[in-house]
C-alpha cells in the first residue's frame, strides 16, 4: 500500500492534486486543510496517504501532516463516515476543531458538515469522544498546522468559479454556496480560492 509520496506537485485543485513522482503522476484527493498548505505548481510536495482499495475502486487520499492523516482514519472507523465524507470533515473544519467538537458533544456544529446527519454525529461522539487523547495532546502544546495558503493566481471569475466548484464538490446545495461565496466578497475578502473557501465556510457553518 502507498502511505507517503514525495515528489513535484504537477497540478493543484481545491479537492485534488496530481504528484509527480519520477515521472509518474499520482492523483491524490486531499482536504482544504491540506490544500491551504500547499504551494505553487512545480515546487515539492509530500503528502501522507491513504490508499482506499476495494473491489472496484483504488483511490488515495493525502494529507499534509501524520496527525491530520492518524484523525481521518479514526474519523472513518465510525459507521456513517466513508473515504469521501472523512475528507468533507477535514475540509468542514480542521482537526482541532473536530476534535473539540466531538470531546464536547458539539452535535449541532459537526452536523453543519454536508453528510453528517445527527445520528453519524450521535456515533462520531460515542465512538471517538475518549479515543483522541493523543490527538488532543499533540493540540494543548501548541504542535498545530499553520495555515499558510499561497495567493491563487487567475481573473477574478476563475477565482470565483473555482471556489464554487469546490464547495459543491464537497456537498453544500450550489445555491447556499453562492450565497456564502457573495458575502465572503461583500466582506472585503482577498480574492484567492484559499481566503474565499476558508470565509464561505465560516458563514456556511453559521447557517
Amino acid at each position: 500500500m502507498i502511505a507517503y509520496l514525495s515528489g513535484k506537485l504537477l497540478e493543484k485543485q481545491a479537492n485534488t492534486v496530481i504528484v509527480d513522482v519520477g515521472g509518474v503522476g499520482y492523483e491524490v484527493m486531499i482536504p482544504l486543510s491540506t490544500f491551504y498548505e500547499l504551494g505553487e505548481v512545480g515546487d515539492d510536495v509530500q503528502l501522507r496517504i491513504y490508499t482506499y482499495v476495494r473491489e472496484d475502486t483504488l483511490q488515495l487520499f493525502g494529507f499534509k501532516t501524520e496527525r491530520e492523516k492518524l484523525l481521518y482514519l479514526k474519523l472513518i472507523s465510525v459507521q456513517g463516515i466513508g473515504a469521501k465524507s472523512g475528507i468533507a470533515m477535514l475540509s468542514g473544519m480542521n482537526a482541532d476543531e473536530i476534535i473539540v467538537s466531538i470531546r464536547t458533544d458539539n452535535l449541532a456544529r459537526l452536523t453543519s458538515i454536508p453528510g453528517v446527519g445527527k445520528k453519524t454525529a450521535e456515533r462520531l461522539v460515542i465512538e471517538l469522544r475518549d479515543k483522541l487523547n493523543d490527538l488532543t495532546s499533540a493540540a494543548s502544546q501548541g504542535q498545530l498546522t499553520n495555515v499558510s495558503g499561497a495567493v491563487a493566481t487567475g481573473s477574478v471569475d476563475a477565482v470565483y468559479e473555482d471556489a464554487l466548484s469546490a464547495l459543491t464538490n464537497l456537498g453544500y446545495q450550489r445555491n447556499a454556496a453562492e450565497k456564502a461565496l457573495k458575502q465572503a466578497v461583500q466582506d472585503g475578502t482577498e480574492m484567492s480560492v484559499q481566503k474565499l473557501l476558508r470565509k464561505s465556510l465560516q458563514f456556511l457553518a453559521k447557517g
